[in-house]
């Protein structure tokens, strides 16, 4: 019998050639890093959406709720019912304390370093400029009280 020599990859030498390539992918999507600039946007995304519910909330309760930032996070907070305290807002899923996504991050507030959020329903303008020391975001709310995310030069 004359036999016909057969040509091509076995199944074990497919399989490893699977495993080098899930490995390969592996490594590199482990590598690639988040953009700062992408991270940064959804902080101030996340921040105008957090503030206009804020807003709303001491419009509806009558106290003016404060915010508070630095680098590794922010805050809101309004005095107690009372007046003798501070709530902070620990429980409430959406005014809870929260971190930045990107860390660390520069928080400027123009023309004042308060930010206080009251019952007024024609607020004066105000800047809230995010940075992570390489790229520059802020949130501008006009005399309306839109809030806006515009990037910095």
């Amino acid at each position: 019998m004359n036999r016909v020599k057969q040509q091509g990859f076995t199944l074990i030498e497919l399989m490893v050639v699977l495993v080098i390539i899930g490995i390969a992918s592996a490594a590199i999507s482990l590598s690639i890093k988040p953009d700062p600039l992408r991270l940064l946007r959804k902080d101030a995304e996340r921040l105008s959406q957090l503030l206009q519910v804020a807003q709303a909330e001491a419009r509806a309760d009558g106290r003016a709720i404060t915010w508070q930032a630095d680098a590794k996070g922010f805050r809101f907070s309004r005095p107690t019912d009372d007046g003798l305290g501070v709530e902070s807002f620990n429980r409430d899923e959406q005014l809870r304390p929260r971190p930045w996504d990107s860390t660390p991050m520069q928080v400027r507030i123009e023309p004042r370093q308060i930010l206080i959020l009251n019952a007024e329903w024609i607020n004066p303008p105000l800047q809230v400029v995010l940075s992570d020391g390489q790229h520059s975001l802020s949130l501008q709310r006009d005399a309306a009280g839109l809030l806006r995310v515009v990037s910095q030069p």
